[in-house]
């Protein structure tokens, strides 16, 4: 019984100590908000990764990382991609999934290039700047709209794009990188999608490396049939013209769409999403070793959970963060962390106007809230999350509408209405494709509290909404809303939305006190 005693002690030691173990490790997710289509690069022992946030203003944001962990927003390739209707939410139109979409980052000979391609204006972009933090940057742009476009320097002097779903192609860029010689594209591999079986959604987002001496092609795939997945393809060629052979290399989890980086110790990692429900499309590190001349990826071909990387430090400040809405001399008008919802018109928001305090002031007449400029963005993030803000509705129009939002397609609404002269507290909810308040409760007072909580855990996809009198006391309002990541209609995971819009007088403001984000919910 002693003997059978002290190994059950032995074994309580050995688990209490992989767990601690695991404990001051990082784990995937490495982050748990929608960040996709990355692209990384490593200069000494920093990590660069650009990512897609398609119809935001400013876009393409610009990460940076010491650890392939713990990431940290430091700029943007743009903040305009192009001063038109679509994308200035003017004269009905918009560009909801579309703007720009999946880029590349590179550093060559003392330089950052950004390549992105926008549907909306069917050009294909590149960014450059030598201070990838402060800037500035210079944009070339031309046509046509390069389909998933990566940007690849090699090394015997030549550039290219690669770019195309299904049939993938190659074109060479001229010396100066404004444009693409003439007579330069080729197809590159006919049926990239060969090697994952059936096609459903064709081999895309392409991102090509050298190493040894050899290229290597990532792209991701979806295979259709019953029980199919998103799925890493990997392509191998002695010479960039091919000939390819091609291989599945990673199908777990969904996890697809990346690329490699390696370490300055040597090790390799292979960077990749996944879908993970209304959240959005979650980064993924998994582990590279090389056997052959092939990158092996995963663990016995698995996603791990536990990495052989610091553990995280969280999202805050990095990727989201609390504004007070104060601003020291010299500091950023908004942190990095906020984005528009297509581009904003300038003359309608001010943190000057009340210092301490974020305006927004209603500029013309909307009937839909989608529809509306100026709602000030930030991602949610996972498992679990709330945004809650504190807002002075003295200000608004009979029309008016203010408030706190979990902005997709099928969006939920928290505010304050003015109707008659009377404000009212209201939920909406877009859970339909038909906006339908869902309540709405006088309101006698002007500064008032509002609260969206967002639980993704397992994908249970729900976001309730509360309004609070003293900013103790929590009401709900309305009815919880089932979220719903849409495709083609926005392509990106819910984001928290401070915002304001007139549908009847313009000229009334919301006064934002402060925005506070916590990965804490209400049991």
């Amino acid at each position: 019984m002693k003997k059978i005693g002290t190994l059950l002690l032995l074994l309580v030691i050995s688990s209490a100590n992989l767990l601690l173990a695991q404990a001051n490790k990082a784990q995937n997710p490495i982050i748990f908000a929608d960040v996709p289509d990355m692209s990384m690069t490593r200069v000494g022992d920093t990590y660069y990764m650009s990512s897609t946030t398609m119809h935001m203003s400013p876009g393409v944001p610009i990460m940076k990382s010491k650890d392939l962990v713990n990431w940290k927003i430091v700029s943007y390739a743009y903040d305009t991609l192009a001063n038109i209707d679509a994308m200035n939410l003017v004269n009905g139109k918009s560009t909801y999934g579309r703007g720009s979409w999946a880029s590349t980052i590179k550093y060559h000979k003392g330089q950052f290039y950004v390549t992105t391609f926008a549907q909306t204006t069917g050009k294909t972009y590149i960014f450059t700047t030598k201070n990838i933090e402060k800037g500035p940057w210079k944009t070339v742009s031309f046509k046509p709209a390069y389909h998933d476009c990566n940007l690849f320097f090699d090394d015997n002097g030549h550039n290219y794009l690669i770019y195309g779903n299904h049939k993938l192609h190659i074109v060479e860029l001229n010396e100066e990188m404004t444009g693409v010689k003439a007579e330069t594209d080729h197809i590159l591999i006919e049926d990239a999608t060969a090697p994952s079986g059936k096609p459903g959604l064709g081999a895309e987002g392409s991102q090509v490396f050298k190493v040894n001496g050899k290229y290597y092609l990532m792209n991701i795939t979806w295979p259709s049939g019953q029980g199919s997945m998103r799925t890493v393809v990997l392509h191998r060629a002695d010479n960039i013209m091919g000939p390819w052979e091609g291989k599945v290399a990673l199908k777990d989890l969904g996890v697809a769409q990346g690329g490699l980086i390696d370490t300055p110790d040597g090790r390799w990692f292979s960077y990749l999403f996944r879908d993970y429900g209304s959240v959005g499309r979650i980064p993924y590190l998994v582990p590279v070793k090389w056997e052959d001349g092939w990158p092996v990826f995963g663990v016995d071909g698995k996603v791990p959970e536990i990495l052989d990387l610091p553990v995280s430090k969280g999202l805050v400040p990095g990727i989201v963060n609390n504004d007070e809405f104060t601003r020291k001399p010299g500091e950023r008008v908004l942190p990095l962390v906020w984005q528009w919802n297509h581009n904003p018109d300038n003359s309608l928001w001010s943190l000057k106007e009340r210092p301490g305090y974020l305006r927004l002031k209603t500029g013309r007449i909307d009937t839909l809230f989608l529809k509306a400029r100026n709602t000030l963005t930030q991602r949610t993030f996972g498992p679990q999350c709330s945004g809650i803000t504190s807002v002075d509705v003295s200000h608004l129009k009979n029309g008016d509408f203010a408030g706190l939002c979990a902005l997709q397609r099928k969006f939920g609404l928290v505010g304050v209405k003015m109707e008659k002269g009377a404000k009212y507290v209201y939920m909406v909810s877009n859970k339909t494709d038909k906006p339908t308040e869902l309540q709405s409760i006088p309101l006698s007072q002007n500064k008032i509290y509002l609260k969206i909580e967002c639980n993704f855990r397992d994908k249970v996809d729900i976001a309730k909404f509360f309004y609070s009198l003293d900013g103790k006391t929590w009401n709900v309002i309305g009815d919880s809303l089932k979220m719903e990541y849409t495709l083609m209609e926005h392509f990106m995971g819910y984001r928290f939305g401070l915002y304001a819009y007139s549908s009847k007088t313009p000229g009334g403001y919301a006064d934002f006190d402060w925005f506070h984000i916590s990965d804490k919910i209400s049991k």
